[in-house]
């Protein structure tokens, strides 16, 4: 089969829907060709793509989404093909156990992903609504309206959900989107991407609206970021390194995702049992991803009401909990915790522990050690909550819930692009609003600043 590939190349054959592989000396679906772009070729081709979106009207981009959904269910067998290759190389590669969760794309997953397309297709346009306006006292009519970013590219980890997320959420907010996987995910990326472009040659979206960036290097990685007037802003997803080295490196203007160390807070005047279920949530319903708790603190008047039920309940669901004296005091699985625990985002079955005196300790603690992504606090007193939001400069703060609520798709976004650690443009999940900025439209009927006009000659 010919079908649209990425950056302008063609496909010569689908992979074996049984195993993912492609048939030896063809490609498989999603790749390009050899030497069919560059990573300035396909943000060229990205611009003109994005210079289009912005002319269309949401019905069109709304089509297109509901396109891609199709797409994605049609071509459901040969991305889970892809995704068994590459999740079985990971593995044979020693991927840890939460790398390979993140990698995992389960039917259930995709079906879920073409869902996500349908609802975002339902969604209200955030392209084109005015935030703001007014008309001026000499008539002037002013009007702040939104508009799309214009090119987006993402740069995470092994994640292949990315792919999708990212790629719906710059389509119905009118951005060209530029997707760089990791080389661990290349199979399933590929996969999802020719689905999509595939969708997109019947619509009036442009199909580099969509595009996988070249190489599986650092050097594509270096090139991508120093393409400032191509790429309009740049959102690194994955670990500590790849996103400060991007913000430290970037030439183009980044919007900064953050690690993860997520604290749950159980306050003197928590309800115990309604603790026991946060934590474990937070900390146990998936392990392997940011927004999971990865540090426990607990008020001493009800450490040692809370903390042995607790421990025991972790340690049966198989996590190591690293805990400070007080912690090790209570239960005999508990390891000791090390200076550089308060501060980890472990993304696995562990967690640092400590006993605190006070709300204010907590507080003192999270500061010091915390990424600034999601911390909660479990307590029946409103003014320990009121003091407990207010005090801490994070993304997210969740009051008697889960940390795992830190997600667009579970605060009503549909889904999100990532969640912003930093204060300027986007904080928190960013959903559609997040991938658009605006612009002021003045208009007028013949007004001038000057006064009266000078006479033609």
């Amino acid at each position: 089969m010919t079908a649209v590939g990425t950056g302008g190349g063609t496909d010569t054959t689908d992979p074996d829907p049984a195993t993912g592989d492609a048939t030896p000396g063809t490609r498989a679906p999603g790749t390009t060709s050899p030497g069919a772009a560059t990573v300035r070729e396909t943000a060229v081709a990205a611009r003109a793509a994005a210079t289009r979106l912005a002319t269309l009207t949401g019905a069109e981009r709304n089509a297109a989404l509901t396109a891609v959904a199709r797409g994605l269910t049609a071509r459901a067998p040969w991305i889970l093909a892809a995704n068994r290759q590459d999740v079985r190389e990971a593995g044979d590669a020693g991927r840890s156990a939460s790398a390979l969760d993140r990698l995992t794309v389960t039917e259930r997953q995709l079906a879920g992903l073409a869902r996500t397309a349908d609802a975002l297709a339902a969604e209200p346009d955030p392209v084109g609504g005015t935030t703001s306006g007014c008309v001026m006292p000499n008539g002037l009519e002013v009007r702040r309206v939104r508009v799309p970013l214009g090119v987006v590219a993402v740069i995470y980890e092994g994640r292949p959900n990315v792919t999708v997320d990212a790629a719906l959420l710059c389509l119905k907010s009118g951005n060209a989107a530029l997707l760089r996987g990791s080389s661990t995910a290349r199979h399933t990326n590929a996969a999802l991407v020719h689905a999509m472009r595939e969708a997109l040659a019947d619509t009036a979206v442009p199909v580099d609206a969509v595009q996988l960036v070249p190489g599986t290097t650092h050097d594509s990685v270096r090139e991508l970021i120093s393409l400032r007037g191509l790429v309009d802003v740049l959102v690194p997803r994955g670990g500590h390194d790849l996103i400060q080295a991007t913000v430290r490196d970037s030439a183009v203007p980044v919007i900064e995702t953050g690690v993860g160390n997520c604290h749950v807070y159980v306050d003197e005047h928590a309800d115990l049992d309604k603790a026991l279920a946060i934590l474990l949530d937070a900390k146990t319903q998936r392990p392997s991803v940011c927004n999971a708790a990865e540090s426990l603190l607990v008020h001493e008047k009800v450490a040692p009401a809370f903390l042995p039920r607790a421990l025991s309940a972790l340690a049966g669901h198989g996590v190591t909990v690293h805990g400070d004296e007080r912690v090790r005091s209570l239960h005999p699985s508990v390891v000791a915790a090390t200076e550089e625990d308060w501060g980890r985002e472990y993304l696995s079955l562990d967690l640092a522990a400590a006993v605190v005196g006070s709300l204010d300790a907590a507080v003192r603690h999270i500061r010091r050690h915390g990424s600034g992504h999601t911390e909660a606090i479990v307590t029946d007193s409103h003014s320990a909550a009121r003091r407990f939001v207010a005090a801490l400069d994070t993304a997210v703060v969740a009051v008697n819930a889960s940390t795992r609520f830190a997600d667009g798709g579970e605060i009503g976004l549909g889904t999100e692009l990532g969640i912003s650690t930093q204060k300027l443009h986007a904080r928190g999940p960013m959903g559609l609003t997040a991938l658009t900025t605006t612009k002021y439209v003045l208009v007028g009927d013949g007004h001038i600043r000057g006064g009266a006009a000078a006479p033609l000659p």
